[in-house]
């Protein structure tokens, strides 16, 4: 009779829960339609401990939602859409991936300004109100803006625990080194000589290098401008630098992006259409390749490459069903730079370093604390284990890798990492350079003062 009685109970309960849940008839209504038999048959079961395995089910069901909500989290600190799109995009896909912890999931995504090299208290403040959250194991910052060091100090002084990981940082490698666990940069001693090779193979006479003293002050962008320069020299090229008003001046992101706008047709008419430009400002792209896709020369790549980096606001393309589908987002692209006239003239990485850098250092920092990597930052393993994620955000396009080494001392920095993808001309493919061997003599050129 006691198991009998059990059973109905539990079936009574059962039922109560799930019809609530479903918009069924609740608890008064059930009990209004049972006989008096069975209503006494239940409080005999209550009574003799049913209430008690019911309140261990409830509680049970509780630990399991609890769960699935994640055990840590993990912080990305981009720049805005008008800075840095692609960096803000990778985050954003990282959320849909893994939820945003503001509602039960894994990341927490903040901006700092866009004019980071005057507001680096801001910049520092986003990043180290990460480390408030005691969930947080993984902080990312894609681009690592002049303040993240100092913000990674900070952090470190409050939780050891965090793992702090920096993209295409604008502080030099001894700096951001000495804070972050790894940082990651576009190759830009590799691509000091594969960006004029590039240009070299697509028939150019010429490399037009456009900049402003701020970036040519970094170590990282200083320095390739250098080796870029003795890789003309080396590769037949003539090599030209001209100057371009910073973005983050008083002209703003339009001022500087109206004077790409004017002067880009004189450039082309002073060097000639088989010169090849290139420039060190993300916001400055579009309004380049804009004016090079109507009047002529050659682009190779971007300065942090990607199809969505220029092309769709210099070309006025709509990507918004391709969003995430990267195979898909090439090809809409290279339709349009071809029927501008760009075809075999113009190129890009297939997946956006930006992009690809921000998931990927998530991705990886997720795995680090997980403990599915290895946990031996600087050795070999671990850079297999990072260039894994990077893979697997890129499928079909070949990535180099490689630690960064001092120029004077040949020693390799194990934390700071430089990667390149092979470079992807619309209309004729891939060029074939992740796999190109760069001489020896130009990871011994030091940085020169810009012009």
């Amino acid at each position: 009779m006691k198991f009998r009685t059990l059973l109905l109970a539990v079936l009574f309960c059962a039922l109560a829960c799930s019809s609530a849940m479903a918009g069924l008839p609740g608890m008064d209504e059930l009990k209004s339609s049972m006989t008096d038999a069975v209503k006494e048959s239940v409080k005999e079961a209550v009574k003799d401990g049913v209430k008690q395995g019911v309140k261990e089910a409830i509680a049970e069901a509780a630990k399991k939602k609890e769960s699935k909500a994640p055990s840590f989290h993990i912080g990305i600190v981009t720049g805005t859409v008008s800075q840095s799109e692609d960096d803000l995009r990778g985050a954003e896909l990282m959320i849909q991936k893994y939820g945003n912890s503001a509602s039960g999931g894994m990341i927490t995504h903040v901006t700092y300004p866009d004019n980071f090299p005057s507001e680096q208290e801001t910049t520092i403040s986003q990043i180290l109100g990460l480390a408030d959250d005691p969930k947080m194991k993984v902080i990312v910052v894609n681009q690592a803006v002049p303040g993240t060091a100092e913000a990674f100090r900070r952090v470190r002084e409050k939780r050891s625990d965090i793992i702090l990981l920096a993209g295409e940082p604008h502080e030099d490698p001894g700096v951001i080194s000495e804070a972050a666990d790894i940082s990651v940069h576009a190759d830009y001693i590799g691509r000091g000589y594969t960006i004029p090779l590039g240009a070299k193979k697509m028939g150019a006479k010429t490399f037009v290098h456009i900049s402003f003293p701020r970036h040519m002050s970094l170590e990282t962008l200083g320095l390739r401008r250098s080796i870029m320069e003795e890789a003309c020299k080396d590769l037949g090229l003539k090599f030209v630098f001209e100057t371009a008003p910073d973005p983050t001046s008083d002209v703003g992101m339009a001022g500087a992006q109206q004077y790409i706008l004017e002067n880009t047709p004189a450039w082309i008419e002073k060097y000639g259409k088989d010169a090849a430009f290139f420039c060190t400002n993300d916001g400055e792209t579009e309004p380049l390749l804009k004016q090079i896709a109507k009047y002529g020369g050659l682009f190779v790549e971007a300065d942090l490459p990607s199809p969505l980096m220029g092309y769709p606001g210099a070309l006025g393309i709509d990507l918004s069903k391709e969003q995430g589908d990267w195979p898909a987002i090439l090809k809409k692209v290279e339709e349009a730079v071809v029927k501008a006239g760009g075809g075999k003239r113009m190129g890009t990485w297939a997946y956006s370093w930006g992009y690809t850098t921000t998931a990927a250092l998530a991705e990886y920092g997720k795995r680090y604390v997980e403990g599915t990597v290895s946990s031996k930052l600087g050795t070999v393993e671990a850079l297999k284990d990072l260039r894994k994620t990077f893979d697997e955000f890129c499928p079909g396009a070949e990535w180099g890798a490689d630690y960064f080494a001092d120029a004077l001392s040949g020693v390799k920095n194990t934390k700071y990492i430089l990667l390149r993808q092979d470079t992807y001309i619309f209309g004729s493919g891939y060029l074939g350079l992740s796999d190109v061997e760069i001489p020896e003599k130009y990871f011994k050129i030091r940085m020169t003062p810009s012009n």
